[in-house]
């Protein structure tokens, strides 16, 4: 073990012992049983929907207890740090409505709230293991560590810097002091317990009483000497961080389950109170015949940005989280669901199918729910990023937008669902809009050749149903004109009647109405043609034939 005045010489002479932190960041004033969470996002990527999925629990269970929710930006690893992603951290939060309590932007009595702004913190508990003999210098090189892993291979050992393989946890302070006088680098690790046949035990929050094989690694806590800021592990900073910022819960995904017995012996070393961890099940998707982890690389609904992008209603993509969450949330109307609260001891342990056709029809349900002033604000807010010339024109043409929200929603029994997310709304309405409606440019336009009527009793229909046109309130009487068009130049008053004699007729009452909605909407599917015309009026209506009769 080194004196002490050699390990203090390793550190700034002005580093604070731990009673300073512990009296700048003291236990906090809350009710009993009110649990402080932690979301902690890394900068090494874009946040995951899992992680929007673990900070809307973070978030519910810490509020409900009367605790407090903070987020934590994980940025101990510089060399992997994606420009950009503390940015897109605040635009999802803000997107789904997870402002924490206490973050980078707001503050709070517990900061800083970015672990590369704490060094001065991780030096002092780091120099506290070293002075008590729970941690030491390692100097060994690369080469040096890949060279054990592989003689542990071949001898078909567990891999991995313990015992007699850690060549520097017993090595004589002569030799250790000689490296640091040849200013060698070096990292700090653990010095793991020595009982390594005993079991961690502990309970999971969601999985109830677990145990595992105790650590028997001398993982690294602080890394090499040769970097600044000194920044430690995930495994070291997160003890440290937890403890001072008074973390009682850590939800978390599962594959952090195998690092519980060497974070429970750092608790240990630091003398703090052990917290207690909750272990998420991961989001999963189907593929084929099984199911595999839903991963950012491959899966473009992994990523947040692609449903902010996409435009989905941030409470459907919420109401839908939750009940992967709690099953029972998903049985819920989604103001209810989303009003109940997340119970951990209900979460599964089994991960959850991410099915976006099951989202697609939740997110429809929503929308249909909403009003038509409360549609156009939402997809204006959206088109302002993601489409400016849709926002253009619904600025410009908002009484119009208005009126096509109203076509089969307002006072419906049943109201059309047929806008399942904010960019879908140009798709769905743009034909109402001059600006952005396609015009049929004449009979050979694809549309109306893919109905396979002869050009010249297209223009034919087309020039009487304009020449004959009335902008009239009821919609029997409106469509009567198109049936008398059609009588006239000799379609079938049905499809079965064409079918028997498809020779005899140009095509049946179907074909003559899909020349009229082609020209009206562009497509042949649309809401009520009748609606659509008394939403646009008779000059924009009858305008719209301008191809086919000019």
């Amino acid at each position: 073990m080194l004196d002490r005045a050699v390990i203090d010489a390793l550190f700034p002479a002005d580093l604070p012992e731990p009673e300073h932190w512990e009296q700048r960041y003291p236990a906090r004033d809350l009710p009993e049983g009110a649990l402080i969470t932690r979301f902690g996002p890394s900068p090494t990527g874009f946040v995951h929907i899992g992680g929007i999925y673990v900070a809307t629990i973070d978030q519910d269970v810490a509020r409900r207890s009367g605790g407090r929710y903070l987020v934590r930006v994980e940025d101990t690893d510089r060399s992997r740090e994606v420009e950009g992603a503390i940015d897109q951290f605040e635009r999802g939060f803000s997107y789904f409505g997870l402002a924490a309590d206490e973050d980078i932007h707001r503050g709070g009595g517990y900061g800083p709230y970015q672990q590369s702004e704490r060094e001065q913190i991780y030096l002092t508990y780091v120099r506290h293991l070293l002075r008590l003999g729970r941690a030491y210098l390692d100097f060994a090189t690369k080469e040096e560590l890949a060279a054990i892993t592989a003689r542990q291979q071949a001898t078909k050992l567990p891999t991995g810097y313990y015992g007699s393989w850690a060549i520097w946890r017993d090595a004589d302070p002569a030799d250790v002091q000689a490296k640091l006088d040849a200013g060698d680098p070096y990292v700090v690790r653990f010095r793991a317990p020595d009982d390594t046949g005993a079991r961690a035990r502990f309970t999971d929050a969601i999985r109830g009483p677990l145990e595992a094989e105790a650590n028997r690694n001398d993982v690294v806590i602080l890394k090499s000497s040769d970097q600044s800021p000194r920044l430690p592990t995930y495994h070291f900073a997160h003890a440290v961080d937890d403890h001072l910022m008074r973390v009682n819960l850590v939800i978390r995904g599962d594959e952090w389950i195998s690092s519980v017995p060497v974070h429970q012996q750092l608790f240990d070393a630091l003398a703090f109170e052990p917290i207690t961890y909750a272990h998420i099940a991961p989001l999963m998707k189907q593929e084929g015949g099984s199911k595999r982890k839903l991963s950012k690389r491959k899966d473009p609904e992994a990523s947040v940005d692609f449903y902010i992008e996409s435009g989905y209603p941030a409470k459907a993509v919420l109401y839908y989280l939750r009940g992967l969450a709690n099953g029972r949330l998903a049985e819920m109307p989604l103001d209810q669901a989303l009003d109940e609260p997340i119970n951990l001891d209900e979460c599964g342990v089994a991960g959850p199918l991410v099915d976006l056709v099951k989202l697609d029809d939740i997110s429809a349900d929503h929308i249909a729910t909403l009003s038509g002033a409360e549609i156009l604000d939402e997809v204006r807010a959206w088109a302002e990023r993601f489409d400016p010339e849709l926002r253009t024109v619904l600025d410009a043409e908002p009484d119009l937008a208005l009126r096509a929200l109203a076509v089969e929603r307002d006072g419906a029994e049943n109201p059309r669902k047929d806008l399942k997310k904010w960019s879908e709304f140009r798709a769905v309405y743009g034909f109402f809009f001059p600006q952005l409606h396609a015009a049929v440019a004449g009979p050979d336009d694809e549309r109306i050749a893919a109905l396979g009527v002869d050009r010249e009793v297209v223009q034919a229909v087309a020039r009487d149903f304009v020449g004959n046109y009335q902008q009239l309130d009821d919609g029997q009487e409106w469509f009567q004109q198109i049936r008398e068009v059609a009588a006239k130049h000799g379609f079938a008053k049905n499809a079965k009647e064409f079918k028997k004699n498809p020779e005899g007729f140009p095509g049946s009452i179907r074909e003559a109405s899909q020349i009229i909605r082609i020209a009206i909407t562009g497509s042949t599917r649309s809401p009520d043609l009748h609606s659509i015309t008394q939403a646009l009026g008779r000059e924009e209506t009858l305008g719209r034939f301008s191809g086919l009769v000019g």
